[in-house]
């Protein structure tokens, strides 16, 4: 009989690579001797939806994209939080925080006397005085803190105890993409899927696709239709660029493709992993990504592909080109790809997940 509880936290369900993480815990602590709970947006579909032999809280959060009304939002779900589970959580529990922004959670954690984890994505939080605050919350509440790449580990220094758990491909998702054989007769087309913000270099991408006529690029963001219009309202969509709303199936996708970029910006977002890299990766496709962050840890340089400075806009477009031009220099890097990411397996990531939940 399951005695005791793990209780999850993440803000946002989305479709995005932090929710996507935490489905992989969940899923690899199902069959342990807890009961499991997830408190997350519930009005939303994303990869914490529909896990089965959980129980559900609506974490009462909904995004808006006015900033006042976001944070008015964002701190009531934490008074909820606190309020909601300060009788429910007993010592002896668990309490998983995935990233830094369920802090309430945390409170509850400290006051009720059980093991609060805290799962770090992110080190580039704006403004300064939300990621002290935030931040200092974790240091002060954390029995245990798991970092997603050594570079997260260096930049946010001062929990009690540290462990790195690089994330992971799914099996199901490896073994789709290696058993897909792709037809190498012209390569042309080049894909990016991340968010819709300016500093993950959508208008880089915009620029890239201006200046490369003759190759064919697909932009996939996480957000709707409407969002997209807004946002490139100023712009000027070139014709061999089409730009897709989110996406619950990326593999048509990465089957399409032939080179993957990651083009944040450097200046404003450090990437402190990249789980749409490793996805190309299983895919034997190479990658562009940017030459600082933790997502430098995926690849190496002239091997799985490049590391290259989105501002850096003429120098992208020469290294696809040697890419594009040179059909061996294309298979090697896609068959070192495909080698590489097997040490991002999901066997790997749970046996790590195991052994932390045992300690």
């Amino acid at each position: 009989m399951k005695q005791h509880n793990i209780y999850f936290f993440h803000l946002l369900n989305d479709y995005s690579g932090s929710p996507k993480v935490l489905a992989q815990v969940i899923k690899c602590w199902k069959e342990t001797d807890y009961t499991l709970h997830v408190c997350t947006s519930l009005k939303r579909e994303g990869f914490l939806s529909g896990i089965k032999h959980v129980q559900y809280i609506d974490n009462s959060y909904s995004f808006k994209e006015h900033k006042i009304f976001r944070l008015i939002l964002f701190m009531w779900s934490q008074l909820f939080i606190f309020f909601r589970f300060l009788i429910s959580v007993k010592k002896g529990d668990i309490i998983y925080i995935n990233t830094v922004l369920p802090f309430g959670a945390a409170f509850v954690g400290k006051i009720k006397g059980a093991r609060v984890i805290y799962h770090i994505h992110e080190t580039s939080i704006t403004p300064i005085l939300l990621k002290n605050i935030l931040f200092g919350i974790a240091k002060w509440s954390a029995w245990k803190a798991v970092f997603v790449s050594d570079f997260v580990r260096k930049q946010e220094t001062g929990f009690a105890s540290e462990i790195v758990i690089h994330n992971a491909i799914s099996d199901s998702f490896l073994r789709k993409a290696f058993a897909y054989d792709q037809e190498l007769k012209e390569v042309k087309n080049i894909l990016m899927i991340c968010s819709l913000k300016k500093y993950k270099g959508v208008h880089e991408f915009l620029a890239l696709a201006k200046s490369s006529p003759s190759y064919e690029f697909r932009l996939v963001v996480n957000a709707s239709e409407k969002s997209i219009q807004q946002f490139f309202m100023h712009d000027t969509i070139p014709p061999n660029l089409r730009v897709f709303p989110t996406q619950q199936d990326v593999h048509p996708f990465y089957q399409w493709a032939h080179v993957v970029l990651n083009l944040s910006r450097v200046d404003e977002w450090l990437e402190t992993f990249g789980l749409t890299i490793i996805e190309a990766m299983a895919y034997g496709l190479p990658v562009i990504i940017p030459p600082s962050g933790g997502i430098t840890e995926l690849i190496e340089e002239g091997k799985e592909g490049y590391k290259v400075d989105s501002l850096n806009v003429e120098m992208i477009r020469k290294k696809m080109e040697a890419l594009m031009q040179n059909k061996d220099l294309y298979v090697k890097m896609s068959a070192a790809s495909r080698k590489r990411v097997l040490y991002f397996s999901e066997n790997e990531f749970h046996r790590k997940n195991l052994a932390l939940l045992e300690s």
